[in-house]
């Protein structure tokens, strides 16, 4: 056959084409994602990874297979925007030393596993080493391993001694973490650095942390100058930018070079909102873990200057959310998995209710407003044909106790029921 030649279909192939595998899945309500009232009672058709039918009425098609979830709610799968599955929060601070990177990547495939049982089909990870982050997505892609639909960072973006840099060996070691980039052109370099090696998009450390020895939340690290490159550099390949940013001017600086996301925005002030709100910036704001962090910092290992930060910053931190909200700013949910137990994803739904926003506008948040962010709005985040067949159900409905979230009983990834526990 000549190069180039199309190879005609055998008739063994043709005899071996698979038939489209259709499911109906039905529950008592649907909450849709972009509906702000549910549908009762509700059907949805799905053909091999896909929703094609979407009501109230709906005959099943002949052959399908029927999943009757009876006086359950069904919902969209959840999304997290900020999540860190190659993590251990048993392992914090100096114990975190001792994790190998063969080791943190099998971490991440443990903490896929619960986090998709848990009900979040698609997870945004926003820093991990040697990029675990993206041999845990790939694996998930091939069908090795059970997890979400990943997008992944790789390593974060950090000045030399920064957030982002690894500040627990001492000088001797000679350490410097593997995102460390300081200047315009060398913040660049590592942009294309981390894509060359599969990063989905880039996260960027602009301001000091709480989880990080030495530095402050409120100190700026990246300068504008520096942030402007790195976006610039990152849209032009066609990634997006999530800016870790916990401080005040940080905040308005990182929003001003162009990012798409802030992520945690503790001291966010009524300027910086109004600039995200200008910019179509989102906030992502991870405003559960400060229990984790005051009940167990201490055991699992975090700094005492670490846990001193928290005390100063986590109620601050929920108190500028709810300013947020009530100002109208655009939200994307994000919990900073893996400071906490993975799993426990959806403890973050009822303090979102708490700081201010409705049930349906929290779901929102883990659905179509992060499905936005992530740039997957043509594939996830609502229950509508032509999406994946992406499910989740509970028994209760969280419109009425959002907390019903955390006690997700079926969930659906592709097409693929993955735990049915309401049978």
């Amino acid at each position: 056959m000549l190069a180039g030649a199309s190879r005609p279909p055998l008739a063994a192939e043709k005899q071996t084409e698979k038939q489209p595998v259709r499911v109906v899945v039905k529950a008592a309500r649907l909450i849709d994602g972009k509906s702000r009232t549910p549908l009762a009672p509700a059907v949805v058709v799905i053909e091999d990874d896909r929703i094609v039918q979407v009501g109230s009425g709906i005959k099943p098609p002949a052959g399908a297979q029927v999943i009757d979830l009876g006086g359950a709610t069904l919902l969209p799968g959840l999304i997290d925007c900020h999540d860190h599955l190659t993590a251990n929060p048993e392992q914090s601070g100096y114990k975190s030393l001792g994790v190998s990177l063969p080791r943190e990547t099998l971490y991440g495939a443990t903490n896929a596993a619960r986090t998709l049982l848990a009900g979040f089909t698609t997870v945004r990870n926003v820093g991990a080493a040697g990029f675990s982050d993206v041999a845990l997505r790939d694996a998930i892609v091939d069908g090795d391993l059970s997890g979400p639909r990943l997008l992944v960072s790789g390593p974060p973006l950090g000045i030399t001694g920064g957030h982002c840099d690894n500040n627990l060996l001492p000088y001797e070691y000679h350490f410097k973490d593997e995102g460390v980039a300081d200047g315009p052109w060398e913040a660049r370099a590592k942009v294309r650095e981390v894509v060359k090696y599969g990063a989905d998009l880039i996260k960027v450390c602009a301001s000091g942390g709480v989880l990080s020895k030495g530095d402050q939340p409120g100190t700026p690290q990246y300068t504008l100058e520096e942030l402007k490159a790195i976006v610039e550099e990152a849209h032009k390949l066609g990634r997006k930018v999530a800016a870790h940013a916990h401080g005040t001017q940080s905040i308005k600086d990182a929003i001003l070079a162009g990012v798409d996301s802030i992520e945690h925005a503790s001291l966010i002030d009524d300027e910086g909102i109004r600039l995200a709100k200008e910019h179509g910036t989102f906030l992502v704001m991870d405003i559960y873990n400060d229990d984790f962090i005051l009940q167990e910092g201490a055991r699992v290992g975090m700094l005492p200057e670490s846990l001193e930060k928290e005390r100063k910053l986590g109620q601050l931190q929920r108190d500028n959310f709810a300013r947020a909200v009530r100002a109208g700013a655009r939200m994307a949910f994000g919990t900073d998995g893996g400071v906490y137990p993975h799993g426990d994803n959806a403890r973050q739904f009822a303090y979102m209710v708490k700081y201010g926003m409705t049930p349906i506008e929290a779901i929102q948040a883990a659905t179509t407003q992060a499905a936005e962010l992530l740039g997957l709005a043509d594939r996830v985040g609502s229950v509508e044909p032509g999406k994946l067949a992406d499910l989740i159900a509970t028994r209760d409905d969280p419109l009425s106790d959002v907390r019903a979230l955390e006690r997700v009983g079926f969930v659906m990834k592709g097409g693929r029921v993955v735990k049915n526990d309401l049978r």
